[in-house]
């Protein structure tokens, strides 16, 4: 019964404005009522920068910002959450309306803007459920006034390190005005080598060593790519995720299309698909990657796995169809392992990417 009421909430939910919508998904998770899944097909066991997760499909960063409801998502059937992205101040964002649906593109636009409790805040649910397990990444981002933002980051690795299972470095939002220039390559230098400096600091002092990854826009230049990709790699950054939202409009046709923000859903899917495996290929696959972008259905996210992704992230998708819609892509990626005659969802990695890097970014 509680399955048939979750396949309901879409069209009710969109009966909401956007955020109250939202707020009302995660009430009913921190109570509780959503459903159960069993366990999953042993072929979806997967191995991301030294972690253990028991598929590789997670709710990307935007959906939980102030680490409420970490442990329903792992509950949903996910094989891991990522909260955030948590600055360390509190700060509301941009003024409202921030979120707009597009339904005839099965897209949503934000301009959210980091709103978010602050540090302290999370760090205390964080390490009230610490005990519970699972992995759970924390996407850390700066405040809007910061003086420093590379301070902002360092802080955020110091202050949630004992609850992280993994960091993301977020320096791609559209929403936070010149945070994207963190992405140039001279820059990004600065951040890594002293968010790496921090996590070292940290190792030294006996403290666990976190992964880092680094979540990048679907909108870099074509010829910035190999730049970027050569700094993390010379920085040995743990994985990559691929990508933010975008500030492209390719053949919306939504009257909400004219909204300033960052665009997600459907229509994002092949851009951030061929950035993917353009950033596969810049890195030789020695880094893994977090494929997020347009992903609503099993196809969707296979396409996105042979493209280059170890692990993938949703969010717009299941605003229009529902928590179902990670049992239906666990399902589709079992049937793709038995398939290819393969023995893990790992084996299709990459498998397509070269076809996908050579796909138009605007295609």
């Amino acid at each position: 019964m509680l399955s048939r009421i979750f396949e309901l909430a879409p069209p009710l939910l969109s009966l909401l404005s956007p955020e109250r919508a939202h707020a009302a998904t995660l009430k009913s998770l921190e109570l509780g009522l959503f459903p159960h899944p069993g366990p999953d097909h042993p072929s979806l066991a997967s191995r991301f920068a030294g972690l253990a997760l028991p598929n590789p499909i997670g709710i990307a960063a935007g959906f939980d910002k102030d680490a409420r409801v970490a442990d329903a998502v792992l509950g949903l059937g996910c094989g891991f959450a990522e909260v955030g992205t948590l600055t360390p101040h509190a700060q509301s964002g941009n003024p409202r309306p921030r979120i707009f649906r597009l339904p005839r593109d099965q897209a949503v636009i934000n301009r959210l803007g980091f709103n978010n409790g602050g540090h302290q805040a999370a760090l205390e649910r964080l390490r009230w459920r610490l005990a519970t397990g699972g992995v759970i990444g924390v996407n850390i981002g700066a405040n809007k006034d910061s003086a420093d933002r590379i301070a902002d980051y360092v802080q955020g690795i110091e202050t949630f390190n004992e609850v992280a299972s993994y960091f993301a470095i977020n320096i791609s939002s559209p929403n936070t005005p010149g945070l994207r220039d963190l992405q140039a390559p001279e820059a990004l230098d600065a951040l890594l080598a002293r968010v790496m400096a921090a996590r070292a600091r940290l190792a030294d002092q006996g403290k666990p060593r976190r992964p880092i990854v680094v979540k990048l826009s679907p909108d870099i230049a074509e010829e910035d790519i190999a730049a970027i990709a050569a700094r993390l790699v010379a920085h040995a950054i743990d994985g990559i995720a691929v990508s933010n939202t975008t500030l492209s409009r390719p053949g919306l046709t939504d009257a909400a299309a004219r909204e300033a923000g960052g665009l997600s859903g459907r229509p994002l899917f092949h851009r951030s698909t061929a950035m993917l495996a353009r950033v596969y290929r810049a890195t030789g696959g020695a880094i893994p990657l977090i494929g997020i972008g347009g992903i609503d259905s099993g196809g969707a996210a296979l396409a996105k796995i042979r493209a280059g992704a170890t692990l993938i992230q949703l969010y717009t998708g299941l605003i229009y169809q529902g928590p179902g819609l990670i049992g239906r892509i666990k399902e589709h990626l079992a049937q793709a392992v038995r398939a290819a005659k393969a023995s893990a969802v790992s084996d299709l990695v990459g498998l397509d990417a070269e076809t996908w890097a050579a796909e138009p970014l605007d295609g």
